[in-house]
Parts: structure tokens; C-alpha cells; sequence
């Protein structure tokens, strides 16, 4: 039996057809050898797969719109996130573990954390934080200090709190009450009594040396405390609430910079240094040269 088929008349702009005869050959919906505008219509008007391709985004989109999800979270603007995670979700050419950590995303999103924790930041208002970590351990802080801090394209929430016992490693004991979260790990806020801590945040005072071409392209980050230019060498001292931060800038300059002081952040660059050389089965066994580094 032949199925009945209906006609109709279209009435394009000039360039149109061989536009739709590309996307036709492109998706494979041809009449013999050649592409079929016709087949095309009744493949996107029956969401056959194939018309999928049409919107599907690739990796690089996908990373994109990811980062773009990433800082409207962070900033409060729920609303255009929700967006930008209904595209994902939709249209994402994504892994099924991508697909997952998107989904989950989709229920953080119900509640704007920045919005509220600006709110304590203006008033100087201490507050109880609940918090997932990436271990998945559920942690209580009491913040007596907020700030948002920008690092590596995300903001992240750095606080001064009561609450050390938690701490493993305490390498740097000047800087034991600080934390540095993540906006979309928090659970929930709320009001607690108390007084807001003016001085802010702990800091250490960092001593760094930059050779090389670093002596001119090195840029202020805004916690300096000194900068001179002495010679072939351009000193600056720094004040940081986090050396997780400093050691991934550092690590970016290479051979052009060194940590001076202050001596325990010194080692811990260079137990980082001996580890990734012995990934790579690099053998460092000379003690003079040890003792250079040092």
C-alpha cells in the first residue's frame, strides 16, 4: 500500500535551499545521492535522532557553558544559572558522570548562598555554616569573619572560625582557624551570636624572589606588603590567609620565582617538587644539589 503524501509551498529567502540541502547532507538525509530538504522537514518535525546533531553541544561548549554555571552560582544569580544547567542538561553532548554532577548541581541550586552570606558580610553579623567537604563529612562552622575571594576562575567563600579539631595537618599554625569553601559544598546558614572579628582573616608573611623575565611580568595580586626591584631581582613580600593558593601560583612561574621564607612553606614547596619527580621517575639523590634547593 502506498502512504498518501501531503505537499506544500514554501517561500524562502535566496540562499535558504542550498542551506537546508548542507544541513541535509550533513545529517545524512538524502533521496538517492542527494540531500532531501523534504526528508529533513519530516525528520525534525518527528524528532528523528539523527536532527539531534543539530543541537547537540560539543566539548568545548560544553566547558564553557560549564564555567558560565560556575561563576553565576557562585555570584547568586540562580535564576540564569538554572538557564544555562537546563541547556546543559538538554542539549550537552555529556558523559553519563558529567550528566550525574550537573544533575546534583540542579538540586544545589535551590538556595542563593552568596546572596545571604553578603548580607552578614555588610551587617559584620557572625554565623553558623554547614558544610559538605569533598570527603563527603559533614562540618559545623562558627564564622566570626567572611570574605569572597577570586581564585583560578571561581569565587570562593575564605572565613576565620572557631572550629579547628577537625584539622589533620596543622603545618601552619598561624593560619589553623582559616577555611576557604566552596559556594555549592553549603548546606546551610544561619544566625549565631557573637562578635565579628575586624582584623580578618590569619595571614603568614610570605617572602618571594622572581628572576628572569618574572622580574618585569610578575602582577601585584593586592596583598603585598613590599615590592622592590633590586638588581636582577625583584623581591616581594606578601601577606596570604592560604598557602594552598600561593603554591599553584608558584608552581605557574617556573624556575623564574622561589619561595624565600618563610621556611616551612620553603619545604613543603620542595617535598612537592622531590614528589613530582619521583612520578615521573626523575631519581634526585645528589645531597649538594639537595642542599642548593634548600
Amino acid at each position: 500500500m502506498v502512504r498518501k503524501k501531503e505537499t506544500i509551498t514554501l517561500s524562502i529567502p535566496p540562499g535558504t535551499k542550498e542551506k537546508l540541502e548542507a544541513i541535509a547532507a550533513r545529517l545524512e538525509i538524502l533521496w538517492g545521492s542527494k540531500p532531501s530538504i523534504s526528508g529533513l522537514l519530516v525528520a525534525i518535525a518527528e524528532q528523528a535522532p539523527e536532527t539531534q546533531k543539530l543541537f547537540t553541544l560539543n566539548s568545548s561548549q560544553v566547558q564553557a557553558l560549564r564555567q558560565a554555571l560556575n561563576l553565576l552560582d557562585d555570584e547568586g544569580y540562580i535564576g540564569e544559572a538554572r538557564t544555562i544547567l537546563d541547556l546543559l542538561l538538554k542539549h550537552g553532548n555529556l558523559t553519563p558522570p558529567l550528566r550525574q554532577s550537573f544533575e546534583q548541581l540542579d538540586k544545589q541550586l535551590s538556595q542563593a548562598w552568596r546572596i545571604q552570606v553578603d548580607r552578614y558580610i555588610d551587617r559584620q553579623q557572625p554565623f553558623r555554616l554547614w558544610y559538605e567537604n569533598a570527603q563527603n563529612s559533614r562540618l559545623i562552622f562558627t564564622v566570626r569573619y567572611a570574605q569572597v575571594s577570586f581564585h583560578e576562575k571561581r569565587s570562593y567563600l575564605e572565613i576565620w572560625c572557631n572550629e579547628t579539631e577537625d584539622l589533620i595537618n596543622t603545618e601552619f599554625p598561624e593560619l589553623i582557624h582559616n577555611r576557604c569553601l566552596r559556594f555549592n559544598r553549603i548546606q546551610s546558614i544561619d544566625d549565631t551570636p557573637g562578635d565579628w572579628r575586624p582584623e580578618g582573616l590569619q595571614t603568614l608573611e610570605v617572602y618571594l624572589h622572581f628572576y628572569g623575565g618574572m622580574v618585569r611580568a610578575y602582577q601585584p595580586k593586592g596583598d603585598e606588603i613590599q615590592d622592590l626591584t633590586i638588581g636582577e631581582v625583584r623581591q616581594v613580600v606578601r601577606q596570604i590567609s592560604n598557602p594552598f593558593w600561593l603554591l599553584r601560583e608558584v608552581r605557574r612561574y617556573g624556575e623564574d620565582c622561589e619561595i624565600i621564607a618563610p621556611q616551612n612553606l620553603r619545604d613543603r614547596y620542595i617535598q612537592e617538587l622531590q614528589a613530582q619527580c619521583q612520578q615521573y621517575g626523575i631519581s634526585i639523590t645528589d645531597k649538594e644539589a639537595l642542599d642548593n634547593i634548600r
